[in-house]
């Protein structure tokens, strides 16, 4: 068990990533990742200020790639 994680309280996934933590998971750049969610390629929701991009939509995004080389 983790030092900052309680029996109590099981650990929880996360929903949201910030763009440094998006484009770290996709192993690409800030800057591409803000062009690919200039062009809605990726999607992603803001709270206040903060943009955040959810897992489901790297998921989903991945999945295309799949699809679009398995296609060719």
């Amino acid at each position: 068990m983790k030092a900052t994680q309680s029996a109590a309280s099981p650990e929880v996934s996360r929903l949201l990533l910030t763009v440094p933590e998006a484009a770290k998971a996709l192993a690409i750049s800030r800057s591409k990742l803000y062009e690919l969610l200039a062009v809605g390629v990726i999607a992603s929701v803001r709270i206040d200020a903060s943009r955040r991009i959810p897992l489901s939509a790297l998921e989903s995004y991945v999945a295309r790639l799949l699809a679009n080389e398995t296609a060719a």
